[in-house]
């Protein structure tokens, strides 16, 4: 993903509007938001997005203790602005190692939550069971959020989804039993608005998940 825009739902190469399309297209999968290439973290690159964002950028906000902001992407053109948003935490799991948490907000269709959770997509729907009651909730923007476990992730991960100001929201973490952290009263701000306490975000090594 580095250099220059590839398809949010495969990672492929994708052609620029043109004479004959006015819109990015995968050759995989059509018309697509392109994912924009991923730079190191830090503040300066998290405000880029930010600014940018059509959907919100959603950040566990305090972090977990020892947590760290590790990656930023986005997902949309100059014309469109960013319609999906992925932010990367990293930090200590409940039950000792490391972990990893990605949250991704993304309109319906852009597919990049499904990518990063390796589920079929572009929605998390059939796979996100709403017939019973929710796995989790987090506080989003205030809001008590209903989380549900999405099926058919790969072992190694523990995926969840649900909808925030009408757009999906994806929560996923690795390894899987770090997802106990979705347990943990996770409260969520829309860094857009956060205020100037964004600058003393801690940030650590770019996390190899949002390159995957």
């Amino acid at each position: 993903m580095r250099g220059e825009p590839s398809c949010p739902k495969c990672g492929g190469r994708v052609r620029a509007p043109g004479l004959f399309s006015d819109s990015w297209q995968c050759a995989v999968h059509g018309t697509v938001q392109p994912l924009q290439p991923v730079v190191p973290p830090s503040v300066e690159a998290l405000g880029v997005v930010v600014h940018r964002a059509q959907v919100p950028v959603w950040m566990p906000w305090p972090l977990p203790v020892g947590w760290l902001f590790t990656g930023v992407a986005c997902a949309g053109d100059e014309r469109s602005g960013g319609r999906a948003t992925a932010v990367a935490c990293s930090g200590p799991g409940p039950l000792g190692g490391p972990g990893e948490l990605l949250l991704i907000a993304e309109e319906p269709g852009v597919g990049l939550g499904a990518r990063y959770a390796g589920v079929e997509g572009p929605d998390p729907v059939p796979g996100m069971r709403v017939d019973g009651a929710p796995n989790t909730k987090v506080l989003a923007a205030g809001r008590p959020t209903p989380l549900w476990h999405v099926e058919g992730a790969p072992a190694d991960r523990a995926v969840f989804a649900g909808e925030a100001r009408g757009l999906w929201l994806w929560a996923i973490v690795w390894p899987e039993p770090t997802g106990l952290i979705m347990y943990d009263n996770l409260v969520l701000t829309d860094l857009r608005e956060a205020g100037a306490e964004v600058d003393l975000l801690p940030c650590g090594a770019l996390s190899p998940r949002i390159l995957s």
